[in-house]
């Protein structure tokens, strides 16, 4: 299958062409024609498997059509960087099809948002606390979405999103289509499809838990004391020019980037303290090759895509 045998609008191929993509990744090719076909979606997909073109693309072909001025499409994510993702991807897709979309998330100023949400933007994505906080003051207006994508949902669940997630579902219409992506399938999310989803079509959710492929692995038993100085061992080793290296709190994170910076290394950190200008910032400098290591919490474990990452630690 190519893009072009898919029921597409000419101005979304090219989008897609602009991209230099030509054949659908495994889950775009099962999701595009049943999400295409206005079907509920329930699929269990990876991160980096390509699956937020599998949700962008049925949304811009939907609204293609539609008059402007109105919000149609909401897209709710667990983090600020995976928002930031999925509206550069929609902006990237839609440049040629006028379908306008606003990221709507927190460590900015909400101004430009609300700005935005009051224009009425055809697409919104959001985290859920700040879309809260926009529909508390009656800048999001919900009532006419026709088309819902829960991204990451398992990664929502496990930040503590669900009550709020529920509450956002409350204010949507009943009619629409909605579209569920998670990595994993725990019971709450299980749970949560049958009461959202209509006879979805079921992707990948059968399949078994499988360990990455061409991963190698390996596993340093260290007295925590010594942790930091083996971690500066290994960072220094040749051909580790570059690593993701998550810690369990923001406090660590922040211990370990001074560590590591008066030893030498080039890095930096992002975490739930950090504002959204520093965050950006510093993957920003990582991706580019401008640092060696960047220091995390696990809310970078979702979302983030750095081309051929040879580290993880």
């Amino acid at each position: 299958m190519r893009f072009t045998d898919l029921p597409l609008d000419a101005a979304i191929l090219r989008g897609i062409a602009g991209l230099s993509f030509t054949e659908p990744t495994p889950i775009q090719a099962a999701a595009l024609p049943e999400a295409l076909a206005g079907r509920d979606v329930l699929a269990a997909a990876m991160t980096g498997s390509g699956k937020t073109a599998a949700f962008v693309l049925p949304i811009l072909q939907r609204l293609l059509a539609k008059p402007r001025g109105v919000t149609r499409a909401l897209v709710v994510t667990p983090t600020r960087e995976l928002a930031a993702q999925v509206h550069e991807h929609l902006q990237a897709l839609g440049r040629h099809t006028g379908v306008t979309a606003a990221a709507v998330f927190g460590g900015v100023n909400a101004g430009p948002q609300e700005r935005a949400l009051r224009a009425g933007v055809d697409v919104v994505v959001a985290t859920p606390g700040r879309l809260l906080d926009h529909l508390g003051t009656g800048a999001a207006r919900l009532e006419r979405v026709e088309v819902l994508v829960l991204d990451e949902a398992d990664r929502m669940l496990d930040m503590g999103f669900l009550p709020d997630v529920k509450r956002i579902l409350a204010r949507l219409p009943r009619q629409r289509q909605t579209m569920l992506f998670s990595a994993t399938l725990p019971e709450p999310i299980v749970e949560l499809s049958r009461s959202l989803l209509v006879t979805p079509a079921r992707i990948g959710v059968e399949r078994q838990a499988a360990p990455a492929v061409g991963v190698t692995h390996a596993v340093f038993p260290v007295p925590e004391k010594l942790k930091r100085a083996l971690l500066v061992e290994v960072l220094k080793r040749e051909g580790v020019d570059m690593a993701l290296v998550f810690t369990r709190t923001k406090h660590r994170a922040n211990r370990l980037t001074e560590f590591l910076t008066k030893a030498g290394v080039s890095c930096d950190r992002i975490h739930g303290n950090r504002s959204q200008a520093q965050r950006e910032s510093a993957l920003a400098s990582f991706k580019g090759g401008n640092l060696q290591d960047l220091v995390a919490t696990d809310i970078a474990s979702r979302g983030i895509h750095v081309k051929d990452l040879p580290h993880v630690i």
